[in-house]
This record gives structure tokens, C-alpha cells and sequence, in this order.
């Protein structure tokens, strides 16, 4: 069975909150997912929103990067246990100019809610660089296949047993293959949401999908 993870729009307002946080295992649901929280080591706490009428979330997150063996960042999450397959999609941009070109923005398939599991996410960057990064034993080095849309509008992951794909839709909105691992393990109960890093722990970005 294939589970299929909404289509959303996020629109983020910047949150400054001095001090850092870690992604919680419980607490109040935001739209549909059962938690969110701060991974990792950040500068600055993040935050999430749910506008129910509209269904859009709002997510703004600090963090120094999601990339060597270590991640920070804010992520709003579900935990996937009894189902195997998902699919994740959503509408991706940024809100301002920002700081850093490399901040991102995430579709995240997540083993834990440490800073160092294995992980799978696509990530819209700042500049509009569009991947597929992953890291497939913990505390190991990302990975990336760069897709070849900059700044899509729509982005989707999808997890098939031990194998995940990056899809990207152009202006025709038409979703494509982009990119995809080689067979890498997820055991469940694993984590899927969305999630966003500045790329500079001494500021929040926020995006809008």
C-alpha cells in the first residue's frame, strides 16, 4: 500500500527565538503532521503553522546546513509505521531574498529525528538548485543527484521499498523524473515532513510551497 502525503502550499513569517530546541516526539498536531521541531544544533528556534482554511503551513528554520554527517534544521514530521510505500509532493518558494543562495527547503523521508541518521529528502535551494540528497548509513556524508529544472514549481519524493525518486515539474507543471538512490534502508517507524534550514545559525528563512 502506497501512502500519499497531501499537496500543500507553506508560506513562513520569520520567528526570532534566542536558544535551540529538539524536534519533540509528541505534541499538539499541526495540520497533518503529529509533531515538529528543531533538529540538531541551532542558532536560533524555528516554527511551524497550519492555516487550516487555506491548508498551508508556515515553516521557519535556522541551522547551519543538512549536509556532511550532521543536519539542523525545523521539521514538521508524521511517523510512517505498517505501510511501506510513500509519496510526498508540494508546491516549493522561498519568502525574501534571504541571506545565503544555499538555504533549503524540504521533502524529507528521515530514519530519526537525531541529527546523523540515514535520510532522504529533495531539497529546493535558495538559488533555485534543485537535488535529491541523501545519506545512507548514519553519521556518513551526504549525498546528491541535481536535478536538472532549476526552480521547479511543484517537487515531489517517493519512497518504493528500499529505492526513492526525485520528481520536478517546469512551467507545464508536468511532473518528470529527476533523479534517483541506489537501494538504501528505511525501517520503520520512520519519519516523512517537511522541513527548513537557513544555511547560517545566526539567521531563520522561511519558504512557501
Amino acid at each position: 500500500m502506497r501512502k500519499r502525503i497531501g499537496m500543500w502550499m507553506l508560506a513562513a513569517s520569520l520567528l526570532v527565538v534566542s536558544g535551540a530546541t529538539k524536534a519533540q516526539e509528541s505534541g499538539k498536531n499541526v495540520g497533518i503532521f503529529e509533531g515538529h521541531g528543531d533538529v540538531g544544533s541551532v542558532g536560533q528556534a524555528g516554527s511551524v503553522q497550519y492555516d487550516a482554511a487555506a491548508r498551508t503551513y508556515t515553516v521557519t528554520g535556522s541551522g547551519e546546513n543538512m549536509w556532511f554527517g550532521k543536519d539542523a534544521f525545523q521539521f514538521a514530521w508524521k511517523k510512517i509505521a505498517g505501510g511501506g510505500d510513500v509519496t510526498l509532493t508540494a508546491d516549493i518558494a522561498f519568502v525574501g531574498e534571504g541571506k545565503n543562495a544555499h538555504r533549503k527547503a524540504v521533502l524529507m523521508l528521515r530514519q530519526s529525528l537525531d541529527e546523523d541518521p540515514v535520510y532522504v529528502d529533495v531539497a529546493v535551494h535558495g538559488s533555485g538548485l534543485t537535488s535529491l540528497q541523501y545519506r545512507d548509513e548514519r553519521g556518513t556524508a551526504t549525498r546528491e543527484v541535481q536535478a536538472n529544472v532549476n526552480a521547479p514549481r511543484r517537487v515531489r519524493i517517493m519512497k518504493q521499498g528500499d529505492y526513492f525518486t526525485m520528481w520536478v515539474a517546469g512551467a507545464d507543471g508536468k511532473l518528470a523524473l529527476a533523479g534517483a538512490t541506489g537501494k538504501m534502508v528505511l525501517t520503520e517507524p520512520f519519519y516523512v515532513g517537511i522541513g527548513v534550514c537557513s544555511h547560517d545559525n545566526g539567521v531563520t528563512e522561511t519558504a512557501k510551497f
